[in-house]
């Protein structure tokens, strides 16, 4: 086990670092709010790239993705690395398209209100803050399980520094302050990632050592036609592209790019990039299954599969190598953690106003960072209670399934009203969690509350997944086919305007019913 003493220096000696150049970058950037929650218009194709490609890149890359390969093999591998690639390549359509309609935009749920009115808005903002929240739980659990195993140090020491120092630069610096860090944490990430592969096969005797270890194992991991891993793979893929549909990280990103061109070429990089990492993330969790060690704890009442890659290092590897793997780790998840305070902060700065009246510029930049502080305590908190990082994903991917396709619907189409994607969302949500496998016999007490009327739960998360996204999908097209309603998506960009704009004569159109409630 490394030293509690040397792990938790690089931990503070890594988190100054990042912290100093945060805050000196963005030292005189940031003289408002739309400075703060969106630098628009700043980060050339480069920068565009690197920020999309580590924002998705956190601590569960090394948790989520080995465990999810550890219990359901190569199909988990290839769902992984297709499911995280569909997104990007949906947002190089969708990125241009959000700049075109809502060019002085911020947030998903300020479009969600114009769009959609009051009903949805409020369904879309819970999801939303829902989904970010436990991703950003999920990754100060991840670091601080992981920290633990390999030196015992005690997570709430590691999930409060880690939470900390983040909030320190994101809080002072916003979005510039995460995107020049997601430049410099990918140049780190990459390398080490592969470095890590190729040390763990180099130790466990080249392929045709981890090979043998893996059919020696579990030899259904590496069968293509294994039934409950392609199951698991598929379901991937609805429940990673609903939960980016919902994620005000890549709207923020759309927004801070030079322009539509850099958005469509950045996303698409990503699609690759995402793609291939995740692929090499989740085959970890394979390869780590074939070691005796791993193989050992996996019949251990207390073992967890999200660690399955550390167990694996543990004896196997020189001690700096360990300290490598979770310098990675720590990058990961710091990477992750300020493109989430940031989005925090984005949706609190855009919605804040329909709360206030003349709110002033001061105000809203002390209350994003206040709100912010209050998430990073209660993300804090939560982690020290999670011990599964994959299913606390997992509860919010169902939300995002269900409302994803409805949200985005609107961007092109004014048929679909707020009551048709309200009743869209709410369809998928049902639909996917009569079969979902909800934690803590939540399932078996709503089966009994229902009168015993709910079917099976599907431990593969195939049904609820697909079930949610497709219901919710076919709802949208039928309501949308046959309404009446026609939305004038030119409001979007008139409604939806910079914060340091003066309102005019010309400002928000108050001329009809609907008009002059959204202008409350």
């Amino acid at each position: 086990m490394v030293s509690s003493a040397v792990a938790l220096g690089l931990t503070i000696a890594t988190l100054a670092v990042f912290t100093g150049i945060g805050i000196w970058f963005s030292h005189g950037r940031v003289e408002s709010v739309e400075d703060l929650i969106t630098a628009r218009n700043s980060t050339g194709e480069g920068r565009t790239s690197a920020t999309l490609i580590a924002s998705a890149m956190g601590v569960w890359i090394l948790l989520s993705a080995p465990e999810a390969g550890a219990l359901y093999g190569i199909a988990a591998v290839v769902g992984y690395g297709v499911g995280e690639a569909i997104p990007m390549l949906a947002y190089s359509k969708l990125g241009p398209r959000i700049r075109e309609v809502i060019p002085e935009g911020h947030s998903l749920t300020e479009y969600a209100y114009v769009r959609y009115g009051g009903a949805m808005y409020a369904f879309v903002i819970a999801v939303s803050v829902l989904y970010m929240f436990v991703f950003l739980a999920a990754e100060l659990t991840g670091i601080s399980l992981a920290l633990h195993h390999v030196a015992g140090v005690p997570q709430w020491q590691t999930s409060v520094l880690v939470g900390g120092f983040v909030l320190l630069y994101t809080g002072y610096g916003g979005l510039r302050a995460s995107i020049v860090t997601d430049t410099i944490q990918m140049s780190l990430i990459l390398p080490l990632l592969v470095a890590s592969i190729v040390t763990v096969v180099l130790v466990l005797g080249g392929t045709s050592g981890v090979y043998e270890g893996i059919v020696s194992a579990d030899s259904t991991l590496l069968d293509p036609g294994f039934v409950p891993g392609i199951r698991f793979g598929v379901a991937l893929v609805f429940a990673i592209l609903g939960a980016e549909l919902i994620n005000q990280t890549w709207w923020q990103r759309i927004y801070a790019a030079s322009g539509s061109d850099t958005v469509e070429r950045g996303f698409r990089t990503a699609t690759i990039a995402n793609g291939l990492v995740l692929l090499l993330a989740t085959l970890l969790g394979v390869v780590a299954v074939g070691n005796a060690d791993v193989v050992t704890q996996f019949g251990s009442e207390n073992y967890n599969a999200g660690i399955a890659f550390f167990v694996l290092l543990e004896g196997n590897v020189a001690e700096w190598v360990v300290l490598s793997v979770f310098l990675l780790a720590l990058v990961l998840v710091m990477s992750t953690a300020d493109t989430l305070f940031n989005a925090f902060s984005s949706l609190v700065t855009a919605d804040l106003p329909r709360l206030l009246e003349n709110q002033d510029d001061r105000t809203l930049r002390f209350s994003a960072r206040a709100f912010t502080v209050v998430i990073a305590v209660a993300a804090i908190v939560v982690s020290l209670r999670a011990q599964s990082v994959l299913r606390l994903f997992f509860v919010a991917d169902l939300l995002g399934a269900a409302v994803g396709f409805p949200l985005v619907y609107g961007l092109f189409s004014g048929r679909l009203s707020g009551t048709g994607a309200l009743l869209s969302s709410l369809g998928g949500l049902a639909a996917g969690s009569a079969y979902f496998p909800f934690p803590f016999g939540l399932h078996e007490v709503l089966n009994s509350l229902l009168g015993g009327t709910l079917p099976a739960a599907d431990t593969t998360y195939l049904i609820p997944f697909a079930g949610a996204f497709l219901i919710s999908t076919v709802l949208t097209l039928i309501i949308a086919r046959f309404s009446s309603e026609e939305f004038d998506l030119a409001r979007l960009s008139r409604e939806i305007r910079r914060f340091d704009e003066p309102e005019t004569d010309g400002g928000l159109p108050v001329d009809t019913d609907t008009d002059a409630e959204v202008s409350k």
